[in-house]
């Protein structure tokens, strides 16, 4: 009786959730804004973007918007014990490495209290920075810059 109870609970969450086999399907195709795959044919990765050498100084296109990279960071380290971006962007080496330095608000916490080290919720650069890449857009976009950043 647990059994079968067992094997009804089973195939109805199975049901359920979309993973059942479905002849016209395969196993659940996924579908994605970079196209669709079986779950169980492997796609070969993208290729990696190219990240300009020449610094393109991209304007801002919002307030507030954080500055992209200007060059590749592939081997850069950003963890708990680590942070590669500091080595050139914090305050101590920024003019010797001819680094932008990090913004004083990277200084400070939720609570506006000023800190003397970068801020635990600054720390992890890659949250908000990325690198500048000629990858084009999954989707179509419409935006329009500030009319005062114009």
């Amino acid at each position: 009786m647990k059994n079968s109870i067992l094997i009804t609970l089973s195939i109805t969450l199975t049901l359920i959730s979309g993973f059942a086999v479905s002849e016209e399907r395969g196993i659940g195709g996924v579908e994605s804004l970079r196209g669709s795959a079986e779950l169980e044919t492997t796609r070969a990765a993208d290729p990696l973007k190219r990240v300009p050498r020449d610094q393109v100084d991209i304007e801002s296109s919002y307030v507030f918007q954080p500055p992209l990279i200007p060059h590749h960071i592939r081997s850069y380290e950003v963890s708990l014990n680590a942070n590669k971006c500091l080595s050139c962007h914090g305050w101590k080496n920024a003019k010797q490495m001819g680094a932008t330095k990090i913004s004083v608000t990277h200084f400070t916490n939720r609570n506006d209290e000023v800190l003397a080290d970068v801020s635990p919720r600054r720390y992890f650069c890659l949250q908000c920075h990325v690198t500048q890449s000629d990858a084009k857009p999954l989707v179509g976009n419409t935006f329009e810059r500030v009319k005062s950043l114009q």
